[in-house]
């Protein structure tokens, strides 16, 4: 199968990096103006000016006029938790009165609250809902999306998780990968047995999840009130000893260590970074780690935004991500994500958008096929309508542009 793309205003993030882009490179967003592009068998094959379009191609039985849209590489989401039961206005109610999301915990809200929802809720109504959720976000243009457990809290509770995430995957023409994060939290039962829990997870739960290929990443939550980074560091080993690559949830409430852990591993990322201190910065900065920060869940609780400029201008390598959860980041809109990071992080649109594509991309261990527009990668795209250039994406906040998006094999565009 083949299509052709004509009349694009501006192809975007035109570059054959499979490694996150850091510094100055983040700010740099290659492009050609009027241009034309060749997909074969969901691979993008070639690409130019309209004005070089080679002969072979004009009158294309499969062309799409892009209309003069821009197109570029979809967003890939490296941080959610779109598997979940129910929502949690009440809690956005508390929030309101006044309530941090400590406090909120403590009275049995947040995780707890969802890990009820959750074990009370079939499997194939979990994957109903979810699957609408993933519906939601690919028609915003996610083309790749990173989906973690930890909502289970129980062996039962995590495998259902992570079986839906694997239905998801098997069923959805986004590229999913799947995270173990049964180290969300501390639940009811094991209040006063924290060694009781951590050995469920490595004894009990990574066993089963290895043996059934359930997972690709080990996550830990690593911040006071909920893992120590000795906690941390045993259960991403157990992970990593059964070839999990771990990921870090880290200095989200406190800066808690778990950025340094995270290096210490040789963690794929580091998620959160809200409350950084040098040596954490410094940490992520002279290392491979991708540093994902999450504006919308900070939005969301009323926390400072991760200090993106300090990370960029240390040299580290940074992307976005949505955290769609019921709790604290209840939306999936990677284009708000874009609009926040530079609105509330002053990135700039070129970095947010890169951040977003292919950083967000090598976050989940997928820049060699996903992320930027070059031959030979998968041809994950997204089509917007007629726009000026690509600062109106973030520019139109709140909203989306989105005429169309292929993902491979499938597309779905506006008007066809």
């Amino acid at each position: 199968m083949t299509t052709l793309l004509v009349d694009i205003r501006q192809l975007l993030n035109v570059r054959d990096d499979k490694a996150p882009l850091r510094g100055a490179a983040l700010a740099q967003m290659p492009c050609i103006e009027d241009a034309w592009l060749l997909i074969e068998d969901g691979v993008i094959a070639g690409f130019g000016r309209m004005d070089e379009l080679p002969a072979n191609l004009k009158g294309h039985p499969d062309t799409v006029d892009a209309a003069q849209g821009l197109v570029l590489p979809a967003w890939c989401d490296s941080h959610t938790h779109i598997v979940f039961s129910g929502s949690r206005e009440s809690e956005f109610v508390d929030k309101i009165r006044g309530l941090d999301y400590a406090e909120i915990a403590r009275r049995g809200g947040g995780i707890l609250n969802s890990a009820r929802k959750l074990n009370e809720t079939s499997e194939d109504e979990l994957f109903r809902q979810s699957w609408k959720r993933v519906e939601e976000v690919a028609r915003m243009g996610t083309g790749a999306l990173e989906i973690k457990s930890g909502y289970g809290l129980c062996p039962e509770g995590e495998l259902k998780m992570l079986r839906v995430v694997r239905r998801i995957r098997d069923r959805s023409p986004l590229e999913i990968r799947s995270t173990f994060l049964g180290a969300h939290a501390f639940p009811e039962r094991f209040r006063d047995d924290r060694r009781g829990y951590i050995d469920e997870i490595v004894h009990g739960m990574l066993p089963v999840i290895a043996g059934e290929g359930l997972a690709d990443f080990i996550d830990v939550f690593c911040e006071k009130g909920f893992f120590t980074v000795e906690e941390s560091r045993e259960i991403c080993l157990a992970g990593m000893a059964l070839g999990l690559r771990p990921k870090i949830h880290a200095n989200q409430l406190h800066a808690s260590g778990g950025v340094q852990l995270g290096v210490e591993l040789g963690a794929l990322s580091v998620d959160h970074l809200e409350s950084l201190d040098d040596e954490a910065v410094a940490a992520l900065a002279s290392s491979g780690t991708v540093g994902t920060m999450l504006p919308t869940a900070a939005f969301f609780l009323r926390m400072p935004f991760p200090p993106a400029r300090r990370l960029m201008e240390a040299g580290a390598a940074v992307a976005l991500a949505s955290d769609y959860n019921p709790g604290s980041s209840p939306s999936g809109n990677m284009n708000l994500v874009v609009s926040m990071a530079c609105i509330g992080m002053r990135m700039l649109p070129e970095e947010a958008i890169q951040a977003a594509t292919l950083n967000g991309a090598c976050a989940m261990g997928l820049g060699d096929t996903l992320g930027s527009v070059a031959v030979g990668k998968k041809a994950h795209l997204i089509l917007t309508e007629p726009l000026s250039s690509h600062a109106a994406i973030p520019y139109r906040f709140g909203r989306h542009s989105v005429r169309g998006t292929i993902f491979g094999m499938e597309r779905r565009i506006d008007g066809e």
